[in-house]
């Protein structure tokens, strides 16, 4: 296997600091597709059905649902555990003796272990892997946002194939031990939801568990994103559970969807019209696409308003002076003293509020020009 040539990149993570990518060449990634293909029919039927991270068949949508069904089983607390930085701290010895168990051939062993160990460059030198597995574009998907393919979808990219099935067959160590203990849990990748019925079997459970994961896979639980509460105040792959025991959208979320509607509407894009309304489909098509799964979408469809403000602020500020705009107004179909907006000295903001905007930029006029929204969406997915 050829090593990789190119630089390994670094992206900004959510709650700070930075996630590596690597970047395998051509042929480096032609053999692991090979193999990945070769390997998935062998460990597929061997891992649990609480597994649900880059596996064929399963999505984030069926880990919620899942949760959900557990939750109202009466197991309404929840230890969520996030263990760190795992792409980066896989034990090579572990994780081959696992592969090993099931597969015999040396080759294939050979070819792997070259993997693990092919390094990156790193300021033009090649530096070899003690320790982890690559991570590429396709395992991080879930953590940014879809235009980039960041979030939705959760797509494996063709950067890297063999890496997530490497991370489903060293936590299925960890999904056997579960079983074992007769734990319910949903587990995608390296984030794992164990339910219990109470409090103190949380706190029992959580800090078994985290002995039993740094004692047998030599990993750390992240404190930080890991802890003990009710479903209503944990989140789980962008989603949590309300109170009734219905899906919807956790606050962080949608804190992460109001600032990318912000960045998509700021008013010094030197975008044509169509390419604006392109932009904005890939994105809120893609958003949706995941977050349809909810099931309590008021929290979402509220923000609605608020979306269309912004967008009706971006085209007042593109329109500049006061004829510009007097001449956009009439074109959308305004006519006498509406008009006098157009020489307003108020704020694009405060504007964007007014009679006069909402008329010229009515919802059924920003949804005919493509600047779609979720409950558009939505409705569209019923008929």
């Amino acid at each position: 296997m050829v090593k990789c040539r190119l630089p390994r990149v670094e992206i900004d993570k959510q709650g700070g600091g930075v996630r590596m990518l690597g970047i395998p060449t051509v042929l480096d990634r032609f053999i692991q597709q090979l193999l990945l293909q070769a390997m998935t029919p062998i460990f597929e039927p061997l891992f649990s059905d609480y597994s649900y991270g880059f596996r064929p068949g399963r999505s984030t949508a069926d880990a919620i649902k899942a949760a959900k069904g557990f939750a109202r089983q009466g197991k309404d607390w929840v230890v969520d555990l996030d263990i760190a930085k795992f792409f980066d701290h896989v034990n090579h010895d572990i994780l081959v003796a696992r592969i090993a168990q099931v597969i015999r051939d040396k080759r294939v062993l050979g070819l792997i272990g070259k993997f693990l160990r092919r390094g990156a460059m790193v300021e033009g030198v090649v530096q070899a892997s003690e320790e982890g597995t690559p991570l590429t574009r396709g395992e991080d998907a879930r953590f940014t946002l879809p235009e980039d393919k960041d979030t939705f979808g959760l797509r494996l990219s063709a950067s890297g194939p063999l890496s997530p099935l490497l991370a489903n067959i060293y936590l299925d160590a960890l999904d056997q031990e579960l079983d074992r203990r007769g734990h319910s849990y949903c587990r995608y990748a390296d984030d794992c939801n164990i339910y219990v019925s109470s409090q103190a079997a949380a706190e029992r459970t959580r800090a078994s568990i985290q002995n039993w994961i740094e004692k047998h896979l030599r990993l750390q639980v992240n404190a930080a994103k890991s802890g003990v509460g009710r479903p209503w105040e944990r989140k789980f792959l962008g989603f949590r559970l309300n109170r009734l025991r219905r899906i919807t959208i956790a606050p962080e979320s949608l804190e992460r969807f109001k600032a990318k509607v912000r960045e998509k509407w700021r008013c010094c894009q030197s975008l044509t019209s169509e390419q604006l309304t392109e932009q904005w489909q890939q994105f809120i098509r893609g958003w949706w696409g995941y977050y349809q799964t909810t099931e309590d979408r008021k929290p979402i469809f509220q923000l609605e308003g608020w979306i269309r403000r912004h967008i009706r602020t971006f085209f007042w500020l593109r329109w500049h002076e006061p004829a510009g705009r007097k001449r956009k107004l009439r074109s959308l179909g305004l006519k006498g003293h509406l008009l006098k907006v157009a020489y307003s000295s108020k704020g694009a903001w405060h504007l964007a509020a007014t009679g006069s905007l909402n008329t010229a930029l009515s919802n059924a006029v920003l949804r005919r020009s493509g600047f779609l929204l979720p409950s558009d969406l939505a409705a569209t997915r019923r008929r």
